[in-house]
């Protein structure tokens, strides 16, 4: 099977990409930049003569046409995840557009199946368990608001009797991320004592490799409309802290405020991090999150993909954040 993939040089598109080469299957990527993709595959032992590049955006409604055309399925990983306030307006413009343009293109050329990557946080602010029949939620906030927009786009083609199928990743952590995303980022600001402060309240939280199943066994799920939820398990943030402590026997000392009570300054934050140059690790969305997020309902599909324990993915992100240089051999405990 031929794969098109957007936001292959990503961390979770580069995982599937894995998943995919390494269950026999051919890619093509769609990348802004061909010279990350070796970057971003070669750590996770892909075979690069099996995936072929196509240059483009995922808003370039060109690129993407070449890009599926001849086809047999499309994954759309591609999105701007961030926190970072000096993000908004680009998360704005491609995030939402970017489902539309490239659900858009897999449908008029007759790709026989789309897998698009939402996030459960589309479905947030919830009262109660999330899981397939959740509505889009409203989110005030501009990340999460964008991935409900391009999750709307989704629905749509599903409720139209197009070929898409919809997983909803939690955040996630794991090792060999090209990019540093959001969450392993916070994990390495922790380690390096920058966030004694923290909301109360949690989020759901998975193992990118257990992600990266979920979309291979998607592509050949029977039910060409369904909804499926990544691997993973609602932790408090005060576990979070505590599993970081066991894995590096660290004290990690820590502070909590209910979430609500922390928006002011999350907010100032955010409006500071805009001309501020470095990073400031205090963000309104993640705040938001822990203040909004809900677990997922024990009976959504994960398409069999058991959650690996807390304990082995924090672990092995210090590990890869210490064989990186991002850590200190202090700060990973050892």
């Amino acid at each position: 099977m031929l794969v098109c993939v957007t936001g292959g040089t990503g961390f979770v598109g580069a995982h599937s990409v894995a998943a995919l080469v390494g269950d026999g299957h051919r890619v093509r990527l769609l990348a802004r930049d061909p010279a990350r993709v070796p970057a971003a595959l070669t750590p996770l032992g892909v075979n690069l003569d099996a995936v072929e590049v196509t240059v483009g955006d995922v808003i370039d409604e060109g690129a993407v046409g070449r890009a599926v055309k001849g086809t047999d399925a499309v994954l759309h990983a591609a999105a701007v995840y961030s926190f970072d306030s000096r993000r908004h307006a680009e998360m704005r413009r491609v995030n939402t557009r970017g489902a539309e343009v490239v659900l858009e293109a897999a449908r008029r050329t007759g790709v026989g199946r789309t897998v698009h990557v939402s996030t459960v946080g589309a479905l947030f602010p919830s009262p109660g368990p999330i899981g397939p029949t959740t509505p889009v939620g409203n989110p005030r906030e501009t990340y999460l608001a964008s991935k409900a927009g391009a999750e709307e786009v989704a629905r749509r083609h599903q409720l139209d009797g197009a070929p898409v199928v919809i997983t909803y990743p939690p955040a996630l952590a794991g090792p060999d991320d090209p990019h540093l995303g959001d969450q392993n980022a916070r994990i390495r600001d922790i380690l390096r004592g920058l966030m004694p402060l923290w909301p109360t309240g949690g989020f759901p939280l998975g193992d990118v490799r257990d992600t990266a199943e979920l979309h291979l066994r998607a592509f050949t799920h029977p039910d060409i409309g369904a909804r499926h939820f990544g691997p993973g398990q609602y932790i408090r943030t005060r576990e979070l802290l505590a599993t970081l402590r066991q894995v590096t026997g660290r004290a990690l000392p820590a502070a909590y405020l209910p979430a609500r009570l922390m928006f002011p300054f999350a907010r100032l934050a955010d409006l500071a991090q805009r001309r501020w140059p470095w990073h400031i690790p205090a963000q309104y969305g993640a705040v938001y999150t822990c203040a909004v997020a809900a677990p997922v309902d024990v009976g959504a599909s994960t398409l069999d993909v058991p959650p690996r324990p807390l304990h082995e993915t924090l672990r092995d992100t210090v590990h890869w954040l210490l064989e990186t240089g991002r850590v200190s051999p202090r700060q990973a405990g050892k």
